[in-house]
């Protein structure tokens, strides 16, 4: 393909090859995220490892990402986001085939950080490119699709796992990727859009700060969270705060700096990026206490619990494509206070269940929640883009999955915390702070329909 930059889309049929290049690539990367999950012991059998040393063919994976999203955002408006995602399913596709031949936990794990490093790269892009890829008109199209891919993969990540262990043994997780990724890269190398190109230097050293402050607030927090000693991962969650405060004043007087500041001062995008880590926050503490909710309160067995997990996700799925188109000609900030609304209203009934609910009540409130999530994200993901200006869609592409991968720290942090210090009834208190979370997102929502917010940002959708 050439050089040409589309300033208003791609036309067709280039447009859904494009899309279904971001589609494998980001469907790759949160599949990956999950499936290991169900092969951890396996693996830690096969290998000879403890169960604390395997958990790094996880903590590796998710480390990386979260820590260079930010980065990988940046040098993608310096280099484009096209080569940039072209990266990164090059490295993912080679780590995934290093994944597949490993023989040892420790290379394992570095296959891994490779991975972990491909995928950062197509989290980081996959914004950018979809808001490079459709017109502005038909950007809720493009941003709701993606969100059915999302939620369709994580739905169906720990039964795909199960399948595939069922007639091969744990590299094949990892070797499936190999063929899929040679594919995307070649769509990528087709059919990708070309982006403007800043003409700046990278900023090395906020990108090493920004790594430390996202990487050692992971670290500490997932060491609470798995019942680690306290000293070292306060410590930890100390340092990242540290960096992160040399960060933002290193950003100040910046024109386009690594950790978005400039961005923030939009009211909107400011409230679409809160309105997310508050949402994902509350999915995370649900997804945590509920399991425990089902088996421990209920007396539901683990596949049924499986059973009951699954409407959220589905519902997702199937109000994401709906809420994307509608959100190219309602507001927001309308979708978005409606869907966090009916997520806090299913949450509520959620944390009232009793071993007398009927199973149709709860896949029922399950549903409802997950079409409220679905109904918030869609619209709340298309704000972030185009509240944006298109130079800096890099930048807001990245915050929009920092923020994903935040909220959910949060929310598994407060879990944990609850559990620690209310065992008895931790799982309704979760569940009534996963409540009040979405009551706030919604409330975030519903001020971005503020005349201030809509001068400000609305104005550009």
């Amino acid at each position: 393909m050439t050089d040409v930059i589309h300033p208003d889309g791609l036309p067709t049929p280039r447009r859904y090859f494009a899309m279904l290049a971001i589609a494998i690539g980001i469907a790759m990367a949160v599949l990956d995220g999950t499936v290991v999950n169900v092969a951890l012991p396996s693996i830690a059998r096969e290998l000879g490892a403890t169960p604390s040393e395997a958990v790094w063919v996880i903590n590796a994976y998710q480390l990386v990402i979260v820590a260079l999203l930010l980065p990988l955002a940046s040098m993608g408006e310096r280099v484009g986001y096209r080569r940039i995602y072209q990266f990164g399913v090059a490295l993912f596709t080679l780590g995934s085939l290093f994944c597949a031949l490993s023989r040892s936990l420790e290379l394992l794990i570095a296959a891994r950080v490779l991975q972990g490093i491909g995928g950062a790269a197509l989290m980081s892009m996959n914004g950018a490119l979809v808001r490079y890829t459709y017109p502005d008109a038909h950007l809720g199209r493009g941003i709701g699709l993606n969100g059915l891919v999302v939620s369709i993969s994580a739905a169906v990540a720990p039964s795909l796992a199960a399948g595939i262990l069922a007639v091969g043994p744990w590299p094949w997780l990892f070797a499936v990727n190999v063929p899929f990724g040679v594919l995307n890269l070649w769509l990528a190398l087709r059919f990708l859009p070309n982006s403007d190109r800043a003409r700046r230097p990278f900023d090395w050293t906020s990108a090493l700060l920004s790594a430390a402050m996202l990487g050692l607030l992971f670290i500490g927090v997932d060491t609470l969270t798995r019942g680690g000693p306290a000293l070292p991962a306060v410590v930890g969650i100390a340092a990242a705060g540290v960096a992160g405060v040399v960060l933002v004043r290193r950003a100040r007087g910046v024109t386009a700096p690594l950790i978005p500041v400039d961005l923030f001062r939009i009211p909107i995008f400011a409230l679409s990026v809160s309105a997310s880590i508050c949402a994902f926050a509350a999915f995370a503490i649900t997804f945590v206490a509920l399991p425990f909710y089902f088996q421990q309160v209920l007396g539901r067995d683990q596949v049924e619990t499986g059973l009951l997990m699954t409407p959220w996700p589905v519902a997702i799925g199937l109000a994401a494509p709906i809420a994307g188109r509608l959100s190219d000609r309602i507001p927001a900030g309308t979708l978005g206070a409606i869907g966090m609304g009916l997520v806090a209203a299913g949450l509520a009934l959620l944390a009232g269940l009793s071993p007398e609910t009927p199973t149709v009540a709860i896949v029922l409130m399950m549903a409802l929640c997950g079409f409220g999530f679905g109904a918030f994200q869609a619209p709340n993901n298309r704000t972030m883009l185009s509240a944006a200006p298109r130079a800096r869609s890099g930048a807001a592409g990245g915050m929009l999955a920092t923020a994903r991968l935040l909220g959910m720290t949060v929310g598994a942090t407060i879990v944990a915390f609850v559990f620690h210090v209310a065992p008895a009834g931790a799982e309704p208190i979760s569940l009534g702070i996963a409540t009040a979370l979405a009551v706030v997102a919604a409330v975030l929502s519903g001020l971005r329909l503020s005349k201030r917010a809509a001068a400000e940002g609305e104005g550009t959708l």
